[in-house]
């Protein structure tokens, strides 16, 4: 679901050896003077830089890997112990994603058909089938490069809003362009699916994010953060949280929890793994789908494999069984009658394009805003103004924070709140939006209705 998550607590200092450039660098002042770069760069009418087009370029520029940077490895291995927690230490510029975590993790819907499938599903296992399929499904789609590359860190208080089509939109219908008015993106339409994610802590580094489909009455909201520890060649990393699909018609709720991230060979060229159990799960209907991320073994064996069984209530026979690969294909297998099926295969699956706000229209603690000149200096080629960038982006955010403890005032979240002892929650979903009549389920099967298959 988020490539993100394999290295989310990596902080960064200046790669010394870089030649600087003139891209423009980020500072507290909104200006956005366009300078000439050391590589073409995507211009408005006027001559301004186009961010918009800069992220939605998914071209690769690739400014080294780290055997190319010897002074940087020497760096890294002065700083670093086994079993070393990660949150102090840094990375060198050239092994940045040009976008924000908080961006990432709209991954997660960028196959939204898959997602609102789920409503579609005739029978609770056909559904739980379905959360399998989209959950599994969405993590190649996190996947730019073939090098694992990181995102930049939030900071408080930031938000990512964004939107998708649907395949099959109705059109010429009177209602098809009417604006929501109120949900995670306003401006969008009954049809779409929305999504936005916050920033709501910075330590632990905490991120939020929701999703829905109002007329298809789904909703899905999660929390993350996690722990980094260095193993030598790789980094390890533990992610702690929670996430839960909405079935409003239904009244069901699938929780879910997310794979461990490994950060490979970081000392050459650096690719990501997941490992780990999952579990999925539903309490109103007591399906439930252990998942398996396997990690490569040392000689031999395959990369990316997943296994899984799906169980219904206390049986101890799965119904449902898969296995392949996350990021090229998954086969299925319905044990009671022994039909097989692809689960899922990535080169039939082009993740939908997210439709987001221009830059110049967001406000000053969106993602694409905050970053828009780290970013601009990364499709440049140039580490030394991308590092003054973050760094300048970082220096604000410190700034705040003590101008707050000096007043005395502490930190208010936007769309989010806490929920018990470690979650959170979208303080506006849509089952607390839709009218107070409950309507008529549109599934009233039950599991008798799989004795077809």
């Amino acid at each position: 679901m988020i490539r993100a998550l394999t290295s989310r607590r990596w902080s960064l200092r200046r790669d010394s050896g870089s030649a600087s450039r003139n891209c423009p660098a980020e500072g507290a002042a909104e200006q956005d003077s366009a300078q000439p770069a050391a590589v073409d760069l995507p211009r408005t009418r006027d001559g301004e830089i186009d961010y918009d087009a800069l992220y939605e370029d998914e071209s690769d520029s690739d400014l080294g890997s780290m055997e190319n940077h010897g002074s940087v490895v020497t760096h890294l291995l002065s700083q670093v112990k086994i079993g070393m927690d990660l949150t102090k230490v840094v990375l060198p510029t050239f092994i940045l994603e040009r976008r924000s975590l908080l961006e990432m993790y709209a991954d997660s819907f960028a196959h939204p058909d898959q997602f609102v499938k789920i409503v579609d599903q005739p029978t609770p296992r056909d559904r739980m089938v379905q959360v399998v399929r989209w959950y599994l499904s969405s993590y190649h789609a996190g996947r730019k490069s073939q090098v694992g590359k990181k995102p930049y860190n939030p900071i408080l208080g930031e938000v990512f809003r964004c939107h998708w089509d649907m395949d099959g939109m109705p059109e010429n219908n009177a209602n098809n362009d009417k604006e929501v008015g109120d949900g995670p993106v306003p401006w969008c339409t009954a049809d779409q699916l929305s999504f936005v994610a916050e920033q709501v802590s910075h330590h632990p580094p905490i991120s939020a994010f929701y999703a829905e489909h109002v007329n298809k009455r789904i909703q899905f909201e999660a929390w993350v953060w996690t722990k980094s520890k260095f193993l030598g060649l790789s980094v390890g990393v533990h992610n702690i949280g929670k996430g839960t699909v909405t079935l409003l018609d239904t009244g069901e709720e699938y929780t879910l929890t997310f794979p461990n991230g490994y950060g490979r060979s970081i000392l050459t060229v650096p690719w990501i793994e997941l490992g780990g159990s999952v579990v999925i799960e539903c309490v109103q209907t007591g399906h439930k789908a252990n998942i398996e991320f396997l990690t490569k073994p040392f000689y031999g064996g395959k990369k990316h494999r997943v296994t899984c069984e799906v169980f219904a209530g206390a049986d101890k026979k799965p119904y449902y069984t898969a296995q392949g690969e996350w990021n090229t294909r998954m086969d299925g297998r319905w044990t009671e009658t022994g039909r097989s099926e692809v689960l899922f295969e990535v080169s039939n699956m082009k993740p939908r394009r997210k439709r987001v706000a221009p830059v110049s229209r967001q406000a000053a603690h969106e993602s694409r805003r905050v970053w828009r000149h780290v970013t601009c200096a990364l499709r440049a080629a140039d580490c030394d103004a991308a590092t003054r960038a973050k760094r300048s982006v970082e220096q604000h955010q410190r700034d705040a924070l003590k101008q707050r403890e000096a007043n005395g005032e502490k930190w208010l979240t936007q769309l989010f709140s806490p929920k018990g002892e470690e979650g959170w929650e979208y303080n506006t979903p849509l089952k607390k939006r839709v009218s107070a009549t409950k309507t008529t389920p549109q599934h009233k099967s039950t599991d008798n209705a799989d004795s077809t298959r």
